[in-house]
């Protein structure tokens, strides 16, 4: 089975690009409604599937038209979407959303191998409070997508869960080599770990480093980028926001890799994850 993650920026092009790619399964953020062009592909071609919940994520004091979302690219697996709901209109025992839009879902059974569940996540930029210095940061909403998909989980180990998507937070060190937000994105990655969801990659030699090597940047970190900036390119790519988690059951049969050589890296300015299954796995 071979599956992206790609946050697509909110723009027309990728979804062009997703659908000639040999994949099965794509996991999307930032995704705004596909262009007419694409829409009608999708119409025409059974293989492909595209939920229908609107294109919109309900952030704190804002409603975009973008989401996370899960495509169905091939008949090469089957697919059971687990709705996500709002707070205040979800039942016990069903997946809810703390922001609509951060976080889709789905249970994917291959032709060959066990089903697992699929989720994209997205972590949206929030502002501080009015009381604190003003700056923006993730980690907030970072953990409200942890905690919405720690519903799946009961236990450490025994369960079959893949997600991935734009965190944006850093691993292994914080803004300019800040220790103070370096031990707040960590406190993510160690949830995840705690859920029996350990980040997976990508990492070097998963994808290409930064160079020249940001000051910032340990010197030992083996963080491939996966984001440029505005005014930046693919090749002065410095900071990976995109992550990969999977259940130690998948972990073994996974092989994750960013797709961050400049002549690969796609039209967005997050390059795609890609990781695919060995037979079984």
């Amino acid at each position: 089975m071979k599956v992206i993650s790609w946050n697509i920026g909110r723009r027309p092009q990728p979804w062009r690009r997703l659908l000639d790619m040999d994949i099965d399964l794509a996991l999307l953020q930032e995704a705004s409604e596909p262009p007419a062009d694409v829409a009608e592909r999708i119409q025409a071609d059974p293989a492909i599937e595209v939920d229908g919940a609107p294109w919109e994520t309900m952030i704190v004091g804002a409603r975009t038209r973008y989401r996370t979302a899960i495509v169905k690219l091939s008949n090469r697996i089957e697919l059971d979407r687990i709705e996500a709901k709002r707070l205040e209109v979800a039942e016990s025992r069903e997946l809810v959303a703390s922001w609509p839009g951060t976080l889709a879902a789905a249970v994917v059974t291959p032709s060959s191998g066990d089903p697992l569940i699929a989720i994209s996540m997205y972590a949206p930029w929030v502002s501080t409070h009015a009381s604190a210095d003003k700056r923006i940061f993730a980690d907030v909403s970072a953990h409200h997508v942890v905690s919405d998909l720690s519903t799946f989980i009961a236990k450490r180990a025994g369960h079959r869960i893949l997600a991935a998507g734009d965190m944006n937070i850093l691993r292994g060190y914080g803004e300019c080599g800040d220790e103070y937000w370096a031990m707040r994105h960590k406190t993510v990655f160690d949830r995840m770990d705690a859920l029996g969801l350990p980040c997976v990659g990508p990492e070097y030699p998963n994808g290409r480093q930064a160079d020249p090597w940001p000051d910032e940047l340990p010197r030992d970190s083996r963080n491939v980028p996966t984001h440029y900036s505005p005014g930046r390119s693919p090749e002065t790519a410095t900071r990976q926001l995109d992550y990969v988690f999977a259940s130690a059951e998948l972990a073994d049969a996974l092989t994750v890799r960013a797709l961050n050589e400049p002549g690969e890296w796609g039209p967005s300015d997050h390059c795609r994850i890609a990781f695919e299954f060995s037979p079984g796995g």
